[in-house]
């Protein structure tokens, strides 16, 4: 059920309040707009969530002296978050169920929604192979009922390689004690090199699906019974603000970047060849040289590492970002 005006004029922007400090202030605005079937609303933080909104665990009770169902509140939602979740409530994808939403809330001009509550913790305390066999499913899900949905779009502008490579050739100029400097020196130079090249053949990739844009099993959930929403168990994917078009890879490459540094917690899983076989499995189409692709997003991606040092800097992930661009530069920059 819709609360409040359609979105805003030309699709709405992110919001940049600070929705802790605002969330106790809008509960009654909230359960007014629930129209009665909202109660019981706790709000909380998470050590995963990184976005701006607020949440809640509240009581959604859609008919007067009915059962009541366990739901989560989350406010400020952003446009494009806000977009996907409802969107895809009314579909079979993998996503949350979506009871109440809005664009406009205590005279605050911003979504919200209330959905279905899923128990439990995201799988990211829980990393072996099923896991990420699951968010690989998870995401062909995805990838098909969004498709289904909505017609590709333009992808977003890409990075600006050049100023990320020249960030971190001065960054790695300013850390003389960086781990093996004179070695990501020379290999960063490489790919300044054959930059052009990269670039071009980057920028001609297939765009062939809506990405999740942050793909890890901290945002994937396990639906263990959805009987009160009428919803089948299942692996559920969360967190949709980083949404975008572009090629698949581009979220299997994200997924394996993040353990670069800790292999061990991977178990030796392949998010490339997992996801690819996902896809297929789902019917979608995995017959372009995406192995090729994902060896030249992982090249640009660890030789940017060094512009991110005040974030990527820990040594065990700088050396494995080192030793995936030594080893690919050979075969990609030809």
């Amino acid at each position: 059920m819709v609360v409040g005006p359609g979105p805003p004029e030309g699709g709405g922007s992110e919001s940049h309040i600070d929705a802790h400090e605002l969330a106790s202030a809008l509960e009654p605005a909230l359960l007014e707009a629930g129209r009665g079937t909202l109660s019981e609303i706790r709000w909380f933080r998470t050590d995963w969530q990184m976005s701006g909104a607020a949440t809640a665990h509240a009581k959604f009770t859609p008919e007067p002296g009915g059962p009541a169902r366990d739901a989560v509140v989350k406010v400020p939602v952003g446009y494009k978050e806000h977009r996907f979740l409802t969107g895809l409530s009314e579909s079979e994808a993998p996503t949350p169920r979506v009871a109440l939403h809005g664009y406009e809330l205590g005279g605050y001009d911003f979504a919200w929604v209330v959905m279905e509550r899923l128990p439990g913790l995201p799988l990211s305390g829980h990393r072996h192979k099923e896991v990420f066999e699951h968010l690989a499913r998870a995401a062909a899900g995805f990838y098909l009922r969004a498709q289904e949905r909505w017609a590709l779009e333009p992808a977003p502008p890409p990075p600006d390689w050049e100023s990320l490579l020249e960030k971190g050739r001065e960054a790695i100029r300013a850390n003389p004690q960086m781990p093996h400097a004179q070695r990501w020196a020379g290999a960063v130079k490489e790919v300044q090199r054959h930059l052009p090249g990269l670039r071009l053949a980057w920028e001609r990739r297939a765009i062939n699906t809506w990405c999740h844009g942050d793909l890890h099993p901290g945002n994937c959930m396990e639906r263990t019974d959805g009987a009160a929403w009428g919803s089948p168990p299942g692996f559920v994917l969360l967190d949709f603000a980083e949404v975008h078009c572009g090629h698949w890879v581009e979220d299997a490459v994200y997924l394996e970047r993040l353990y670069w540094g800790r292999p061990q917690a991977i178990e030796g899983v392949k998010p490339v060849s997992l996801i690819a076989r996902a896809r297929r499995d789902a019917g979608l189409d995995c017959s372009d040289d995406y192995a090729s692709l994902a060896n030249l997003r992982r090249v640009l991606m660890a030789a940017t590492t060094p512009a991110f040092l005040h974030r990527e800097g820990h040594p065990a992930y700088l050396e494995a970002a080192l030793g995936v661009l030594e080893r690919l530069v050979p075969s990609v920059c030809q």
